[in-house]
C-alpha cells in the first residue's frame, strides 16, 4: 500500500493543479499519461524523453515521477532512468481478467454462429496473451490456455494486431523476438510477415493457415478503438474452416468486434457521481 507521505505527496499535487477541462483532476490526467508513454516506449525512460514527448517542464515531470515512485507504480534504476513498478501488475492482471468476462457473451455468440472456438487476445509487450475463450461444441475442436503467451508472427491475432503497426516497429519486434517456426507453414522472415500484414490491411482480416499448429485455421480481427490493442479469432480445424466457410464467418466476426468495441467504451466511459 502507498506510504502516508505518498498520500501525501499525491494530493499535494493534485492540489497545485487546476481541475483539467474534462471536469478531472490535471495532474491525474498528466501522470496517467507519462505511465502511457512509459509503456509505449519500452517501459523505461529518462525524464528528457518524457519532458520531450509530453511538452510538460522538467520540474512538473520530476514532481509527478516522485509521487509515482513513492506510490509504487514507477521505480528509480540506479542510472536514473525511471521504469514502470511492479504495482502495475495486480492492476494490469485484474483488468486482464475484467476484459475478457466482458467479452465473454460476445465470444459465446460467434460460437453459436460459426460452431468454431472464439477467442480474446491481447498484445502485451512483444507477445500475444490470450484472455477470454469460449469453447465450440463439436467434439473436435480447438483449445488455447486462457493466459497463454505466444510470438505474433505465427498467429492470426498477431497479424490483426499488428496490421496498422508502423513497418520499423513491426521489424524491431520480431529482431527483439525472433521468428521461430512452429509448422512449416510458420512465416519466418521479416519480408514475409510484412507482405502478410499487407494483405489483412487489403481484406480486412488475418489469417493463421496451419502456421501455429498443422491441421488448424484460425481467423482474426482486430477490436477497434479498444482501449488496449485487442483482437477476437476462431479457430477450428482446417476441414471445417474452408474458403467457402472464411467467406460467411468474416461478417460475423468484423460485426461482433465492432459490437465488442461499443460495449467496452460504455463500461470504460462511467458516469460522474
Amino acid at each position: 500500500m502507498p506510504t502516508s507521505s505518498a498520500n501525501d505527496a499525491l494530493a499535494e499535487v493534485a492540489a497545485s493543479k487546476p481541475p483539467a477541462a474534462s471536469g478531472g483532476v490535471q495532474s491525474l490526467e498528466r501522470a496517467f499519461d507519462l505511465l502511457e508513454r512509459m509503456a509505449d516506449a519500452g517501459g523505461e525512460v529518462g525524464l528528457s524523453e518524457l519532458s520531450a514527448s509530453s511538452g510538460l517542464p522538467l520540474p512538473t515531470i520530476h514532481r509527478l515521477m516522485r509521487t509515482l515512485v513513492a506510490c509504487g507504480y514507477v521505480r528509480q534504476q540506479a542510472n536514473r532512468r525511471y521504469s514502470l513498478g511492479p504495482r502495475l501488475i495486480r492492476l494490469g492482471e485484474s483488468a486482464s481478467r475484467l476484459l475478457g468476462t466482458w467479452a465473454r457473451p460476445y465470444l459465446a455468440r460467434l460460437v453459436e454462429e460459426t460452431g468454431e472456438t472464439a477467442n480474446m487476445a491481447l498484445l502485451d509487450g512483444d507477445e500475444i496473451v490470450y484472455v477470454a475463450q469460449v469453447p465450440s461444441k463439436h467434439s473436435m475442436r480447438m483449445f488455447t490456455e486462457v493466459g497463454r503467451r505466444v510470438l505474433p508472427h505465427s498467429t492470426g491475432v498477431g497479424k490483426a494486431l499488428l496490421a496498422h503497426t508502423p513497418p520499423e516497429e513491426v521489424r524491431a519486434l520480431l529482431t527483439r523476438t525472433g521468428m521461430p517456426a512452429a509448422t512449416e507453414k510458420t512465416i519466418t522472415t521479416p519480408e514475409g510477415f510484412l507482405d502478410a500484414l499487407e494483405e489483412v490491411r487489403r481484406a480486412g482480416y488475418a489469417v493463421d493457415d496451419n502456421e501455429q499448429e498443422i491441421g488448424v485455421r484460425c481467423l482474426a480481427v482486430p477490436v477497434p478503438d479498444s482501449p488496449t490493442a485487442a483482437a477476437i479469432s476462431i479457430s477450428g480445424p482446417a476441414g471445417r474452416v474452408t474458403e467457402a466457410a472464411t467467406e460467411k464467418i468474416v461478417p460475423v466476426l468484423q460485426q461482433v468486434a465492432v459490437e465488442l468495441s461499443s460495449a467496452l467504451a460504455s463500461a470504460g466511459s462511467g458516469v460522474s457521481p
